[in-house]
């Protein structure tokens, strides 16, 4: 069976990255290791055991990638983040300053926001309607 291990967001700095992903979102640091041309390999991952799929935090390198930092996915919701219980995630999120972009709404899908991770990027808290 085949899945998606890793997706990477670019970020301005690792340590505020782990900071916004490890405390606002309830991430687990899977992986911190230097490497040999002074970067590091940054995995964080949802869950309490950290493995769902991880985010790598890749320090942009170059105006290139700095200028791609907040909006990855052109200003469209790029990341999913599921969770089995909406009101307690969503009230601890905005305890810890998420930044939800509209009030949570319900779908025939699930319970959802939006909200910007600390560079900008779009993402959605859901949690999916059970069958």
């Amino acid at each position: 069976m085949s899945r998606i291990a890793l997706v990477t967001l670019v970020v301005d700095d690792y340590d505020e990255a782990i900071r916004f992903y490890v405390d606002a979102l309830g991430f687990r640091l899977v992986e911190d290791a230097p490497r040999p041309d002074g970067t590091r390999w940054v995995v964080v991952a949802p869950g309490p055991d950290g493995t769902g799929t991880g985010v790598l935090l890749a320090r942009a390198k170059n105006e290139a990638q700095r200028g791609r930092i907040g909006d990855q996915t052109g200003g469209r919701v790029g990341f999913f983040l599921h969770t089995e219980d909406f009101a307690r995630d969503h009230a601890r999120m905005l305890a810890a300053g998420v930044r939800f972009l509209e009030e949570p709404r319900h779908e025939p899908y699930g319970s959802v926001a939006v909200f910007q991770d600390l560079y900008g990027n779009r993402w959605d808290l859901l949690e999916p309607a059970r069958p």
